[in-house]
């Protein structure tokens, strides 16, 4: 029998110190995509070591591109060596961000030719958006166990309403739109902050986009794309769940190039669940003895948390929310509506000890504050995979956390990160 890694956790001691957030995955994956459109190389920093990236770099270079590694976290992406061929369909079902391949490509060479995408089992997740952004553009597609997508000539801009606000179909569509012939007014588009750090990238390299950050782009087509370096910012989902973390077992962490300006509406959530934490400058401090108290609806009423598109909560916490909910001293309803298996992971927190109604697959009542003990758990995707982290090491006694490939997914050298801070977590194989 194969062995595996496992994390091996013993709960219930105290954190401190402070932890520096990874590069966000989710900019680095589309800009990855986006050095396809660049005629020159493009060089990205702080490019966070993480396995989907790996997988995503491996997709590139299997294309013809060369990727050299300047630093542990700075890549050199030169595409230009890059011929059309079919994408290995292994890698693919690895990732999801493998579909953000397709704008670049068909933009590129008028034709792609790749298997459906992977990812996190957390639900359907529709990919309609995507190939009626490209028809909308000039392209035909055909949809069956290979996808094909091609354009018999330059695509062309238009004005295209969204079907949904989905990041990846944004994404898809500004990469096809940037080389367009004319002008692409994008309604409905998705307004995450690794989607507007994937707009000012394409601007940066020689792009033109307008209304970075709202629900309408505005793509003037150009010629061109050159080269130019670009910084990702740190991953603002890895800051939520450290202040997560941090309120139930710290005693004081600061978390470094937490990049604050992007967590205005996760410190109004946390604040319903009695955590608070300090901003210095580009740091977060989150200070011991947290009140962990569900503030109420007014009139007394058991609030609700919900995720939602950007501006809103982001559906990537909900699951270091609960955790942080099970130790919070009252009831509070979490509503995840955009993925209808993300709330199964409650059952092994139900395991721990914590009082959970699930009450269909997208609502869960909570009550606490519950007392954790350790259990043999398995994380089903990446931010499952962090909240039992988290849960395992505010429960007494020993956890064993099976399948960390999917947290190794999403988070850098975790288990290095937390045993800088006095984790008791260990990566195993067994």
């Amino acid at each position: 029998m194969a062995r595996e890694a496992c994390f091996v956790i013993e709960g219930g001691r105290q954190l401190r110190g402070e932890v520096r957030p990874g590069g966000n995955k989710n900019a680095a994956l589309p800009m990855i995509a986006a050095t396809l459109l660049a005629d020159e190389p493009v060089i990205l920093r702080n490019v966070p070591r993480i396995r989907d990236v790996r997988t995503m770099l491996q997709l590139l270079s299997d294309l013809g591109a060369a990727i050299e590694e300047l630093d542990s976290h700075t890549l050199r992406i030169d595409t230009r060596g890059v011929r059309p061929r079919p994408l290995n369909p292994e890698l693919c079902r690895d990732i999801r961000a493998s579909i953000l391949l397709a704008g670049p490509l068909l933009t590129r060479f008028g034709y792609v030719e790749m298997p459906p995408p992977g990812g996190d089992v957390i639900g359907r997740r529709r990919l309609d958006t995507h190939f009626l952004a490209f028809e909308a553009l000039g392209a035909r597609y055909d949809v069956n166990r290979i996808f094909r997508i091609q354009a018999s000539s330059r695509l062309c801009g238009a004005d295209i309403l969204l079907d949904e606000a989905s990041v990846t179909a944004t994404e898809n569509a500004v990469m096809a739109a940037v080389l367009a012939r004319g002008t692409t007014v994008l309604r409905n588009a998705a307004s995450e902050p690794h989607v507007q750090a994937l707009c000012h990238f394409l601007n940066q390299i020689g792009a033109s986009i307008e209304g970075i950050g709202s629900n309408t782009l505005v793509i003037h087509g150009v010629e061109r794309l050159g080269g130019g370096e670009w910084e990702i910012e740190s991953d603002h989902i890895e800051v939520g769940s450290f202040i997560g973390l941090a309120a139930l077992v710290g005693d004081g962490i600061w978390i470094r190039r937490a990049v604050p300006h992007h967590l205005r509406m996760v410190r109004l959530v946390y604040r319903r669940l009695g955590i608070h934490f300090e901003v210095h400058g580009e740091d977060i401090y989150v200070p011991p003895e947290q009140p962990l108290q569900v503030v109420p609806d007014i009139g007394g009423h058991i609030p609700k948390i919900e995720d939602a598109p950007w501006p809103g909560f982001p559906a990537d916490l909900m699951s270091i929310a609960i955790v942080v909910a099970t130790q919070a001293t009252g009831p509070v309803l979490f509503h995840e509506k955009m993925f209808e298996s993300r709330l199964y992971f409650v059952d092994k927190l139900i395991a721990m000890g914590a009082r959970i109604v699930l009450c269909d697959p997208h609502r869960c009542l909570v009550h606490g504050p519950s007392p954790l003990h350790g259990e043999r758990l398995e994380s089903p995707d990446i931010r499952a995979g962090m909240a039992l982290v988290i849960a395992a090491l505010c429960a007494e006694g020993t956890s064993v956390i099976r399948n960390i490939a999917q947290i190794d997914r999403g988070y850098e050298d975790l288990d290095r990160k937390l045993q800088a801070l006095g984790a008791a977590i260990e990566r195993v194989e067994r």
